[in-house]
């Protein structure tokens, strides 16, 4: 099922609609839908390097909107769709587990999560369950979502297709590398300011 999906998502690179599919992608794979938007953005950044800042501020933009639609799936139909979605990626049963991870971490939960491949919808469904403060939310979504895609829109734009094989293999690596880099600017920003 999910290697049909890639494969759409793949044809709708060269497509007239790949902005808007990008965008529609984004956004829902940040409250329901299974692949990252990361399988389009960066063969659109590689297709054409001098859009890539675009392709990223597009996939930011519709990420975090798609993350304020899972906040509400979590924050009024827990019960029902969220649970539903939680349980569909294999995370059924550990909301105590994410919730006390939330208690103790809240907004450090969001940085880390939307940079890692962790489907992010689970932590958008359970900011919205955990009633987690909105403006810190969205605001954590764009810096952690901003990061994820315009690093791979760069990394992409730069070398070209031929970091594909590199970035399937290693995305999670360079992903908890950019969350540390975040991680070291912020604290630094705290103590220097």
């Amino acid at each position: 099922m999910f290697d049909a999906q890639k494969s759409r998502m793949l044809a709708l690179v060269r497509s007239p609609h790949a902005e808007r599919s990008l965008f529609a992608i984004s956004f829902a794979e940040s409250s329901f839908f299974p692949l990252p938007p990361d399988l389009m953005l960066g063969p659109m950044a590689a297709a054409e390097p001098s859009k890539w800042a675009r392709h990223a501020l597009n996939c930011t933009i519709a990420s975090v909107l798609g993350g304020l639609a899972g906040y509400a799936i979590g924050y009024f139909l827990f019960e029902s769709v969220g649970q539903w979605i939680i349980n569909l990626f294999g995370y059924g049963g550990k909301e105590a587990a994410l919730r006390a991870f939330y208690d103790q971490w809240g907004a450090w939960f969001i940085f880390l999560k939307g940079l890692t491949p962790i489907p992010f919808k689970l932590v958008t469904i359970v900011s919205g369950a955990m009633q987690f403060s909105l403006p810190i939310f969205v605001l954590a979504a764009t810096i952690t979502r901003g990061a994820r895609f315009f690093a791979v829109a760069w990394l992409f734009q730069k070398f070209g297709p031929q970091i594909a094989p590199v970035m399937e293999k290693r995305m999670g690596l360079v992903l908890v590398g950019v969350a540390a880099l975040i991680i070291v600017a912020l604290v630094a920003a705290h103590y220097l300011l």
